[in-house]
């Protein structure tokens, strides 16, 4: 059964077909691999490079800090939980927070530590409590790697620190990075700054801890507000950088670029060039109802379908055009429903209908099959309306 909505939605924009292809552009880069992706629509703007094989260095903490708050939102972990300091997380080199052994750290401070400070010792320690044991966490990674679709990835360490097999590759790096963006407050901790006495009184370094970004973007870049960057020798510099304007949210993964200077200037230009030329019209967001559908043989006759997810179309900045929606629901589903299931789907059409896009529809909650008892109750109920009548 198709529903058409009434509603037009009027964007400013012309859309494109096939982005890629009839806008593309060359650039002038020293990196290895660059991409630029709409969050949103999740739409590719620009790449190069970007299924090769490279070290991710630091950025290798976006998988960690995504399975921190996967914790977090599974209830297994609180941002007031402390976390203990191992010797073995406190003896990590490279970029630190100075953690010793014996020092208990709230979630919350080992996250921005990760995030912001480039956490190894942290990271390690984080591992540790997420998992028991940095393998097993180690584990998870790659599990969830896998999970994402990010093909040409393998972990060994929730840190980055060099390893030869440890890589990963830009569109890989797109992929964890575009599913942490799920949750808001990772931008509140990625956009800090500078926090020039960050843990004082609480570790037992007790002046604390000079924290400064090196995301130099969020300082610098109107709308950034993440997400992280990595260096060694052997994997140059790296970043994924998100920013947002309006309506629009943008993601550049660069990796190994010779030096900072550069890593930031073509972070930026793939930026710039994705919002001077490109918008992202909202259409509906994940959670919203969008109908009802009746139940067969379930606790509940009824139930309300949403969409699974946030959606927008990526349009190129230019003219005019209306675009319609359009619902794709059966008549009725049958027990059991899992939140998950895919029972429909909202499709986005030009008014001459064409196609330009579609979005998965769920139920809004789980419904079990109902059990006999139910269904006794309600032919009795519905019989003793039909007798009063």
């Amino acid at each position: 059964m198709k529903k058409k909505l009434l509603m037009l939605l009027l964007v400013l924009v012309f859309i494109m077909a096939n982005f890629a292809n009839a806008f593309a552009v060359e650039f002038d880069f020293q990196s290895s691999a660059q991409l630029l992706i709409d969050v949103n629509s999740k739409q590719v703007l620009h790449e190069n490079n970007v299924h090769e094989k490279l070290y991710p260095a630091s950025v290798t903490k976006i998988m960690t800090m995504l399975l921190a708050m996967e914790a977090l939102e599974n209830g297994k972990a609180a941002l007031t939980d402390m976390v203990p300091i191992s010797e073995a997380a406190a003896a990590h080199g490279g970029s630190q927070i100075f953690l010793s052994p014996g020092d208990r750290v709230s979630f919350e401070d080992l996250m921005i530590g990760i995030g912001v400070g480039s956490a190894n010792d942290g990271a390690w320690a984080m591992a540790e409590f997420l998992a028991g044991s940095v393998d097993a966490f180690v584990e998870q990674m790659n599990a969830k790697a896998k999970e994402l679709g990010m093909e040409n990835t393998n972990f060994v360490n929730p840190h980055g620190l060099h390893d030869e097999n440890h890589y990963t590759t830009a569109y890989d790096i797109s992929l964890m990075s575009l599913e942490l963006l799920k949750y808001p407050k990772v931008h509140e901790w990625l956009s800090i700054w500078m926090d020039q006495e960050f843990l004082k009184g609480k570790i037992k370094k007790e002046e604390g801890v000079y924290l400064s970004n090196s995301n130099r973007l969020v300082r610098y870049y109107d709308g950034c507000d993440g997400l992280k960057t990595g260096f060694t020798n052997e994997a140059g510099n790296c970043i994924s950088a998100t920013a947002k304007r309006g309506d629009t949210r943008l993601l550049a993964v660069i990796m190994k670029a010779p030096g900072l200077p550069s890593l930031f200037d073509e972070a930026r230009e793939l930026l710039n060039w994705g919002f001077a030329n490109y918008q992202s019209i909202p259409i509906v967001k994940g959670g919203e109802t969008l109908g009802k559908v009746a139940v067969d043989k379930g606790v509940e006759t009824e139930v309300e379908i949403v969409a699974k997810e946030d959606f927008a179309l990526l349009l190129q900045k230019g003219a005019e055009k209306e675009v319609e929606k359009e619902l794709e629901l059966p008549e009725h589903l049958a027990a059991p429903l899992s939140a998950v299931d895919e029972v429909g789907k909202l499709i986005i059409k030009s008014p001459d209908g064409e196609e330009l896009g579609s979005l998965p529809l769920v139920p809004a909650n789980d419904v079990p099959r109902a059990k006999l008892t139910t269904f006794l109750q309600r032919y009795l109920k519905q019989w003793l309306k039909f007798r009063l009548r």
